[in-house]
């Protein structure tokens, strides 16, 4: 059983790239099949009259078995600010028996005022022909993540730098979300400068499977999980299309304080994009959203760090710092390594500066991968730190002995 901070650390998860197939060119339609420039106007209609909310439109593309699912659709996305919709078609198979034909497709969406570029959804789609023309009869998810409509009808509540895209009936009320993102958006920019969107879009699911839909992932491995920050795939490092999607039911297990740790945890993910990449270690990225959520709270080490306190009450002091596969969503351990990973952002803040801390991310981001991780990692912190790996492990070994032997 996971302790209140085993779950919040859980719940400060890292930022997650979701991911999908590459887009392959459609196959030529048959005879009797939508051809190319139809079935792009056809669903490029679709798109635009969900886009502008208009029922008439969205009704003349779809058959009459398909109307009801459309106007539903539309319902269910009337607040959510739209700033474009696309559909772009991957593959498209001949018609069947019946006269109904399958196309799949990826539904590029951008919120307006946040995305400038698109979370891709895969998407399949049944066509029909009604009055001598195709038309959609059926919209549903292709495997994959799912946007939050498909979940219920989604409303919107914006704060002064943030906004809240839920589904109804969650235990957490969107307007408190909003008061929480709001304080963390400034927190954020006062450590790592304002040189990022400067803003939060928070997804808000009604409970832990619709969450879990939002992620495609199995709901139970991620129950723990109160936040995760998501970057749309292929998204240029610098262009915000980032969302925040919270686990209400983790979510309200939480503190007034956690949940103000995880979110401005969450908002660290988002304003770091630029400067997170695949050769930056997680023990740095968790660490150092973790040191910025806690920044200010007062919280002692041994509140911060409670099952790490417990290992070394224990005689077990680490001597390496976490390794990626330590952070894991249901990995044993999983507590400590954000707690180390907290400790060791904190030696490095404490002991050098906040501004050193920064200065030493981005300098990792822009090392590059180089011939290891280790290496590359150990002339950075040389650079920046006037240390090398090995001596830093060993000083952030003998600060967690330090701090968690005696009481304080």
């Amino acid at each position: 059983m996971l302790s209140r901070r085993g779950a919040l650390l859980l719940a400060a998860g890292g930022l997650a790239q979701l991911s999908l197939p590459p887009a392959t060119a459609a196959r030529p339609a048959t005879a009797r099949g939508a051809g190319p420039a139809e079935l792009s106007a056809l669903l490029a209609a679709r798109a635009d009259a969900v886009r502008t909310r208009d029922p008439a439109a969205a009704a003349a593309g779809s058959t009459a078995a398909g109307r009801p699912a459309v106007a539903e659709l539309l319902s269910r996305t009337a607040a959510v600010p739209l700033a474009g919709l696309a559909y772009r078609v991957t593959s498209a198979g001949p018609p069947d028996a019946a006269g109904r034909a399958v196309v799949r497709a990826e539904l590029a969406v951008r919120i307006a005022g946040y995305d400038e570029y698109p979370v891709l959804f895969p998407r399949r789609l049944e066509l029909a022909r009604e009055g001598g023309v195709w038309r959609v009869g059926r919209e549903e998810p292709d495997g994959g993540a799912a946007p939050l409509w498909d979940l219920g009808g989604a409303e919107a509540v914006a704060g002064a730098h943030c906004l809240v895209l839920a589904t109804a009936g969650g235990a957490v009320r969107p307007a408190a979300l909003v008061e929480v993102a709001d304080r963390a958006v400034p927190a954020v920019s006062a450590v790592w400068g304002g040189d990022w969107a400067g803003r939060l879009l928070l997804e808000l699911p009604a409970g832990q499977e619709q969450f879990a839909r939002l992620l495609d992932v199995p709901p139970a491995d991620w129950a723990d999980m109160a936040a995760v920050t998501t970057a749309a795939a292929g998204a240029p490092s610098h262009t915000p299309a980032d969302r925040v999607l919270v686990n209400p039911e983790a979510f309200t297990r939480l503190s007034d304080l956690g949940r103000q740790v995880v979110t401005t945890h969450e908002a660290t993910h988002v304003a770091t994009r630029a400067d997170t990449r695949p050769w930056t270690p997680l023990w740095l990225s968790e660490g150092a959203a973790d040191w910025t959520g806690y920044l200010g709270t007062g919280r002692t080490t041994r509140q911060i760090a409670p099952e790490l306190a417990r290992d070394v009450a224990a005689g077990r002091v680490p001597t390496a710092l976490p390794a990626d596969a330590d952070f894991t969503a249901g990995a044993a351990g999983i507590a400590q390594a954000y707690e180390l990973s907290w400790l060791a952002c904190d030696l490095i803040a404490t002991r050098y500066g906040p501004q050193r801390l920064v200065a030493l991310y981005r300098a990792v981001a822009a090392a590059g991968p180089g011939a290891g991780r280790e290496a590359q990692l150990d002339q950075v912190l040389r650079a920046e730190l006037g240390t090398g790996l090995a001596a830093f492990t060993a000083r952030w070994s003998e600060e967690i002995r330090t701090r968690l032997s005696g009481t304080g």
